[in-house]
């Protein structure tokens, strides 16, 4: 059991660092978990989720065939022109709709998109640069925490758990919404004065035509029909029986040939190092757990919390966001979820209904997650290595000769953070905690 973690905390630390390529270290203690006979490689290849697999996959097909549409770069000039120039409202409307595109979309792959926009529509209309792609990555993180398929941890934690589309949509959405809210009115409170565009900038914002900024108009009809259909399925996953993962999957292809795209040059634009990164860490966690190791982990949280359900939500909540502002949220969700899992017969033994297999996923099960979920995505706004939209956007800003410090954006990102999560906890304890 000993060698096992220690060649995850290596491996960890190693991927924390980001001395070595995470992809490599992830890889590497896997390899070593099989050479040190800390798990079968056969049973390590069955932990690797091919449903989220699928999905990441799939997802990132279809963001880049709509890409070739110049649709996102239609909306940026859209809404510049709509609000005729407004500093304010530009710096609403454009967090607004990267919290929206990134809850239907990875969040980094809507920050790659709407960054340079951004970059392009606040050098016309002089506006601070540095402090709105910053809040633009906070906001896709928020935005990304609210359904399925927004945020690569909500993605493991579904696929991982049974949990639906739908589930993510009732049980976070809600509060993202109060918190994505709560956020802009803080920021319009702080930064309306630094919010004031050049008056001739407003003029040229004018003339722009939106109508122009679309490549091709056939193409982008046929892939927000396809697009609209693979929504449909993930709101209909449990009634027709479909893992999200092979709807993506299968939503990407269809789409590919819909809109006569070269698949060899959209399978190119797929992030491989991310997939083989999400096998090595997989295997790794797979490894341990057949070792038992989460299983008694789970025991000492239970005995340290004394079996207090809510003491062990808040635990999960502050502890995942702490951790995520540290390091990268992905390894932390995979290595928490089987933990969680180990925590869940304890508490329904507590109550008495092991049998029940439903009221354990509704009471129990769901609740810790929903802890992790939260914490976890919200906690990677912490500071700029906290999720990889934040080192995304920092690559995109010191390309464009604009210096974006970890200083920076943890001035910005750790009291929303903050604010964000302690949201979240009075939202658990009123939803959740009390029926306890």
């Amino acid at each position: 059991m000993w060698t096992g973690i220690t060649i995850f905390i290596l491996a960890y630390i190693a991927i924390a660092s980001e001395k070595v390529d995470k992809t490599i270290a992830a890889m590497i203690g896997a390899g070593l978990m099989v050479a040190f006979h800390v798990a079968d490689f056969t049973e390590m290849l069955g932990k690797v989720d091919l449903n989220v697999l699928g999905l990441l996959i799939g997802m990132m097909i279809i963001v880049n065939v709509m890409a070739t549409t110049g649709v996102f770069e239609y909306l940026a000039v859209l809404i510049a022109r709509q609000t005729r120039g407004n500093g304010v409202l530009v710096t609403v409307e454009f967090l607004l709709a990267t919290a929206i595109i990134s809850a239907f979309m990875d969040n980094v792959t809507t920050i790659i998109l709407m960054a340079p926009i951004t970059i392009l529509i606040t050098q016309l209309l002089g506006l601070p640069t540095v402090p709105i792609l910053i809040l633009e990555a906070i906001f896709s993180n928020i935005g990304g925490t609210a359904t399925l398929i927004g945020d690569p941890p909500n993605i493991l934690i579904g696929a991982s758990c049974g949990l639906s589309f739908n589930d993510f949509l009732i049980n976070l959405t809600p509060i993202i919404v109060v918190i994505t809210l709560a956020i802009l009115g803080i920021v319009v409170v702080f930064m309306g004065k630094r919010l004031r565009s050049n008056p001739e900038a407003v003029a040229q914002v004018q003339l722009t035509e939106p109508r122009l900024a679309i490549l091709d108009a056939g193409r982008l009809k046929g892939s927000l029909i396809v697009f609209a259909f693979v929504l449909l399925g993930f709101f209909t996953s449990r009634l027709i029986h479909l893992e999200p993962g092979l709807i993506a999957i299968c939503g990407a292809f269809i789409m590919a040939l819909v809109c006569r795209v070269e698949l060899a040059h959209m399978l190119e634009k797929v992030e491989w190092n991310t997939i083989l990164f999400f096998c090595g860490l997989f295997m790794m966690v797979g490894a341990l757990e057949i070792d038992g190791v989460f299983t008694l982990l789970g025991e000492h949280m239970v005995s340290l919390t004394r079996g207090n359900f809510a003491l062990t939500m808040m635990i999960i909540l502050w502890g995942s966001a702490i951790l995520s502002a540290i390091i990268d949220n992905i390894p932390l969700v995979i290595s928490m979820i089987p933990l969680i899992n180990s925590i869940v017969p304890v508490f329904a033994r507590q109550m008495g209904i092991e049998a029940d297999t439903e009221a354990i996923r509704q009471q129990i099960s769901e609740p810790l997650f929903w802890s992790l979920a939260l914490g976890a995505c919200l906690g990677g706004n912490g500071t700029l290595i906290g999720a990889s939209a934040n080192v995304v956007i920092s690559q995109i800003a010191h390309k464009n000769n604009y210096k974006l410090s970890f200083k920076d954006f943890t001035c910005y990102g750790a009291p929303i953070m903050v604010l964000s999560v302690f949201i979240s906890m009075v939202y658990l304890f009123l939803r959740y905690i009390h029926q306890w």
